[in-house]
């Protein structure tokens, strides 16, 4: 296998603009994309490729005829968006080249997918992708294709056997559980606020696969509020062994950058620094059950100056192998370029100042009346039997 990573990058991907005002602004990718050349990633062992759109054929792998063919209707003719497939409401307003800019996204994590796979390269990153709502015949939150989807079955298409899917990001992965629902072949671990408080309000740790997949899905759901230390204890305790017992060939993870603390449209309490920190652990974690084979996917986040940009910088450094210190200063011309595009003043490290800790659920213990360490469990319990793993 190469050792090689992969950035997938387009600038037309910055068409998915559902315009001004709505949450899921593409300036997000734009300015990732320009810190990661103001620190110079770009160059080295990082190459950056841009993939051809997801075709029809591809599409179809995950979403069905009649809802591609409205995504393409309500393309060309956005008023005409019907309704009944998730098309032209607040979350998702229909605009022209929708089909083509969704279709271009899906087309590079497919095409990440395949490259690692091929061992074109070890890591593969696509950070306008992770859209992870969408289903085979519905869009749904900020999400027409589900890329992270079809990334998975194109890899399963191209012969792999175990998949995993790691989802961190605040919200549910719930368009690609469902999507695997029924597939032994795909193992999908989803850490995220808890139902009752956010959308879409799934992802109960009772959800854990259907017929013949039985354990196949693990959720973690988790309080409102959870902060650096709970969501890393969390994590630790639950992906790590599920990844060994599962033993994936390959490992597909989605980086949604909303469980940051300034977020404006979720609940935890986490830092940049864990963030990176998970980043670090998910790239390790490939190294150990999946010979490297590592697809890195971005999501949500909505703080767009403050936390994205920075956030995937250091998930696209950790996969080209050349981490950044947290304590680097943010490349002064970037920062210009955030005030001309924005008028908002950028950071100026790639920090936010926190070292964080977390305690070993497994060699610590558990609280049984602290809420965290409650989710953990109830996931565990349903779960972990499945695999032959103690609760």
């Amino acid at each position: 296998m190469s050792g090689r990573a992969q950035l997938m990058w387009d600038e037309a991907v910055t068409g998915y603009d559902f315009g001004s005002g709505h949450p899921m602004d593409p300036v997000r990718l734009a300015l990732t994309m320009r810190l990661v050349e103001a620190f110079e990633l770009d160059r080295g062992p990082l190459e950056v490729v841009a993939a051809k759109p997801a075709g029809g054929s591809t599409l179809r792998l995950v979403h069905r005829e009649d809802y591609i063919a409205a995504v393409r209707r309500a393309s060309a003719e956005p008023a005409a968006a019907d309704l009944s497939y998730g098309l032209g409401t607040a979350d998702d307003p229909a605009f022209v080249g929708m089909h083509e800019a969704s279709a271009l996204i899906a087309g590079q994590s497919v095409g990440a997918a395949e490259a690692v796979w091929r061992g074109d390269a070890a890591h593969a990153v696509n950070f306008a992708g992770g859209l992870h709502h969408a289903m085979p015949g519905g869009a749904a939150g900020f999400c027409i294709y589900n890329d992270a989807s079809l990334a998975i079955a194109r890899l399963l298409e191209l012969g792999a056997e175990r998949v995993a899917y790691v989802d961190v990001d605040v919200h549910h992965g719930d368009g690609v559980q469902a999507a695997f629902w029924e597939d032994p072949r795909v193992l999908t671990i989803s850490l995220h606020e808890h139902p009752r408080t956010l959308f879409p309000q799934t992802g109960w740790p009772e959800e854990t696969g259907g017929a013949g997949a039985e354990g196949t899905a693990a959720n973690v759901a988790l309080p409102a509020g959870t902060a650096d230390e709970g969501w890393l204890r969390a994590f630790h305790a639950v992906v790590p062994e599920l990844l060994g017992a599962f033993q994936p060939q390959v490992i597909v993870t989605q980086h949604g950058a909303d469980t940051h603390f300034e977020d404006p449209l979720a609940h935890l309490a986490v830092s940049l620094d864990a963030q990176r920190a998970v980043a670090e652990a998910c790239h390790d974690l490939a190294h150990e059950h999946a010979d490297g084979r590592w697809v890195a996917l971005g999501g949500g986040g909505y703080a767009v100056v403050d936390v994205v940009p920075r956030s995937w910088t250091h998930l696209v450094a950790i996969a080209a192998g050349r981490p950044i210190d947290p304590t680097a200063m943010v490349p002064e011309a970037w920062r210009h370029e955030v005030f001309r595009r924005t008028r908002q003043l950028a950071p100026h490290r790639m920090t936010d100042g926190r070292t964080p800790q977390w305690r070993s659920f497994v060699d610590d213990g558990y609280d049984p009346a602290d809420r965290l360490d409650q989710a953990v469990l109830a996931t565990r319990r349903a779960v972990f039997p499945a695999h032959g793993l103690l609760p």
